[in-house]
């Protein structure tokens, strides 16, 4: 049993490198996939209809949220970084419209959490391509 113990020891300081390497000091959410044109006909729609996207860069849902739309598609988005120490975070708004989880959406002044394909975002805002 000390055996096994003494390797975890000295694992343990190391936990908080090992579980956030994949944010690289990074304090926004970096988009990599490609955007289809629809996507970024949906996301300009979101924009002008005023729907906002509440998001936290350490947040793995909103990085897949934001990786449906495609990194030109998602610059097109209304997104309002939560997370305190994130890149222009406005987390005072956050705690304002009482943000509870991320992704959260706000479509004709409803608060929707959760992940949603572009086609569940389509129809509950009324985009039709």
């Amino acid at each position: 049993m000390k055996h096994l113990l003494i390797p975890l020891l000295v694992l343990l300081p190391f936990s908080n490198v090992v579980n956030s390497s994949h944010l690289n000091n990074q304090r926004e959410l970096i988009v990599t996939s490609e955007s289809t044109r629809e996507s970024i006909e949906l996301a300009k729609y979101l924009k002008d209809n005023g729907v906002v996207k509440y998001s936290a860069y350490w947040c793995p849902n909103c990085l897949n949220q934001s990786e449906l739309f495609g990194k030109q598609a998602y610059r097109e988005l209304n997104v309002v970084e939560c997370a305190r120490d994130g890149i222009n975070s406005q987390t005072q708004l956050c705690i304002d419209k009482k943000i509870k989880g991320f992704p959260t959406w706000e479509i004709n002044g409803k608060l929707i959490l959760g992940l949603l394909s572009l086609k569940e975002l389509s129809k509950l805002t009324g985009f039709k391509n």
